[in-house]
């Protein structure tokens, strides 16, 4: 079901999505790293651009992307409304998602990790290398890159505007700002990774970790997809964690691998992205989007069209 090569050569040479633009009736476009937002007749309009972030930065665009992001995002949404209720109203477009307007319960982005790994300042792997626990986590000792944790663990961090950097809290930090809100939430999150382990089990994936945005006790924002989770298949990290080397990830890790080994960190401009490492990060959304849903994505002209995804919104919304 995963696209083939051509299809893959064909999705990577079209225009990406960059920005859209609507009419002034509804308002002012807020831009975050990946939405184009507004606010209007008391909901949200989310528009999944192609941008592609990184090091708190835009780093490039990848065609297609927004839409698996929004078409994965509406699966877990569903797939997860027994567990806690979400701001979905309906999916008019495939980039396209109208929700209900929620303030921020907290500004904390709950992540859990069910393994150690990551190479970031907030990673669980690089803290607990250097001896650091920013986490108050009390990990064993003896723990190997990818392993997998004796249970998922929680490690919240500020949720930093456009442009800023995430800090790691402890959760007793977050017991004393927020008392039981903070206990619930948390408890949420982890239910939501056990189940989102579990389907993604099924199809010989694993859910490395992931992070969860809720608001006034709504599940919003993104739900397990490569932007927001770290997926690996399961074969691979079985033979990568025996040889002692990281297992290929499908995710966006390739753009970061590349800008890193370009000594790009987030400081100034990024260097431009090669066509190889935008048809491989393509690939891996569609893969992830394709094995855990079970349906083929299809790249139509009405996917990459900003006066398609603008009609769909202005249809929703008649004047």
């Amino acid at each position: 079901m995963v696209a083939n090569v051509k299809e893959r050569e064909k999705f990577a040479s079209l225009e990406p999505l960059k920005t859209l633009d609507l009419p002034e009736r509804f308002g002012p476009k807020e831009q975050g790293k990946v939405c184009d937002i507004w606010h209007f007749d008391g909901l949200i309009i989310l528009v999944r651009t192609d941008r592609l972030s990184a090091f708190d930065r835009i780093i490039g665009h990848i065609p297609g992307r927004g839409a698996l992001l929004n078409l994965q995002s509406s699966f877990w949404f569903e797939n997860t409304k027994d567990i806690i209720d979400n701001h979905v109203i309906a999916v008019p477009h495939p980039r396209v998602t109208i929700a209900k307007e929620c303030e921020p319960t907290f500004p904390v982005e709950m992540v859990v990790r069910g393994y150690i790994t990551g190479s970031t300042d907030t990673s669980l792997w690089v803290n607990y290398g250097k001896g650091l626990d920013p986490y108050g986590l009390n990990l064993p000792s003896g723990l190997k890159k990818n392993q997998k944790l004796p249970d998922p663990v929680v490690t919240p961090t500020t949720k930093g505007e456009y442009g800023e950097h995430d800090v790691p809290l402890t959760k007793e930090e977050c017991l004393k700002r927020w008392g039981e809100e903070y206990e619930w939430v948390e408890k949420k999150a982890l239910v939501l990774y056990v189940r989102g382990s579990e389907i993604c089990e099924r199809q010989d994936l694993i859910l490395a970790d992931t992070k969860y945005e809720l608001r006034e006790k709504l599940l919003t924002d993104e739900v397990h997809t490569p932007d927001s989770s770290r997926f690996w298949d399961k074969d691979d990290w079985q033979r990568s964690f025996v040889e002692g080397r990281d297992p290929r990830e499908k995710s966006k890790e390739h753009a970061r691998k590349f800008l890193r080994s370009q000594g790009y960190s987030g400081e100034g401009e990024p260097p431009p992205l090669p066509t190889e490492i935008v048809k491989q990060t393509l690939q891996e959304y569609i893969e992830v989007y394709e094995r855990i849903t079970g349906k083929r994505f299809e790249l139509a002209p009405d996917i990459s069209s900003p006066s398609a995804t603008a009609a769909a919104i202005e249809d929703f919304f008649p004047a």
